[in-house]
């Protein structure tokens, strides 16, 4: 059996064939988008199938795949936020839409760095307590029970443009329960918009768009320790693979979870990952999975 460590770092990935990573790759870009709880899926799929845990550092890295499909959704967004910014930083018009949405990005994602560079070591630690069946299980229970709370007394009104840095600030607070494996980041910050009152497609909207420098931020500091951990060639040509093919699935998870909330609401994604927390909590009180 391979070494999965390397200095202390969870690299269970560089044991895995192309088709696992391209297997992984593809339910890790889909499930990393959707507040479903990315974790729980790269834990449970390898114990089922027999395969080693990619690793919390896989899933670390993976986060640039959904940086390059949310910045490719919304494109128009991003370079409105960028463009209209410099404008009017450029002119001194301090209110200007664009200027405040920015702002709101950077205040929503100074929680989150803080908490994750505090937590770094025991986050990607092998064989870290955070990454069991029974944290992930009832952090995706905890979770699907304040999201169905936010869809039943929420009004969903809200829109972007109406955004506080007040609402920044909150929902940048709710992003720092993602580094709880099985909160999912989608989800948490989803969840918090959702309590704020805007409009479900809307609350995706805002999650994605503040999550942006905390996903670059989580995926490039990965990549910065996996340089320094000295992995090996092969396993490089791995997390690339890995990071194409989960890239292309984030972009079709995005347009999905866009076009349910314009229609429905959250309520699938609160029964799957209740049922989902359910049945890791079984699995880890009769070690049925590895």
């Amino acid at each position: 059996m391979a070494n999965t460590c390397s200095g202390g770092l969870d690299i269970g990935f560089a044991s895995l064939s192309y088709l696992q990573i391209g297997f992984l790759g593809v339910v890790q870009g889909i499930t990393e988008l959707l507040p479903i709880s990315s974790t729980a899926h790269m834990r449970i799929l390898p114990a089922m199938l027999g395969w080693h845990d990619p690793g919390s550092a896989f899933s670390a890295a993976m986060q640039l795949a959904a940086l390059a499909a949310v910045v490719s959704y919304f494109w128009r967004d991003v370079q409105g936020v960028v463009v209209g910014s410099v404008t009017a930083i450029r002119r001194r018009t301090y209110q200007d839409d664009s200027l405040r949405l920015a702002i709101a990005i950077v205040l929503a994602t100074v929680p989150i760095g803080v908490a994750g560079l505090a937590l770094s070591s025991t986050l990607n630690a092998c064989g870290t307590p955070l990454r069991s069946l029974s944290v992930i299980g009832g952090s995706c229970i905890v979770m699907a029970i304040l999201l169905a709370i936010a869809e039943v007394i929420c009004s969903h009104r809200r829109t972007v443009k109406e955004m506080r840095l007040r609402d920044a600030l909150i929902v940048g607070l709710a992003q720092v329960g993602a580094l709880i494996p099985g909160v999912s980041r989608s989800g948490s910050t989803l969840t918090a918009a959702l309590f704020l009152n805007f409009k479900r497609e809307e609350a995706a909207r805002f999650s994605f768009l503040l999550g942006l420098p905390a996903i670059a931020l989580a995926g490039l500091k990965e990549l910065w320790v996996l340089f320094h951990a000295h992995i090996p060639l092969e396993a490089w040509s791995l997390l690339l693979f890995g990071l194409v093919v989960a890239g292309a699935s984030a972009f079709v998870a995005i347009w999905g979870l866009m076009k349910v909330l314009e229609k429905f609401s959250t309520w699938p994604f609160i029964v799957y990952r209740g049922a989902l927390g359910v049945f890791l909590l079984v699995a880890a009180q009769f070690n049925l999975l590895s």
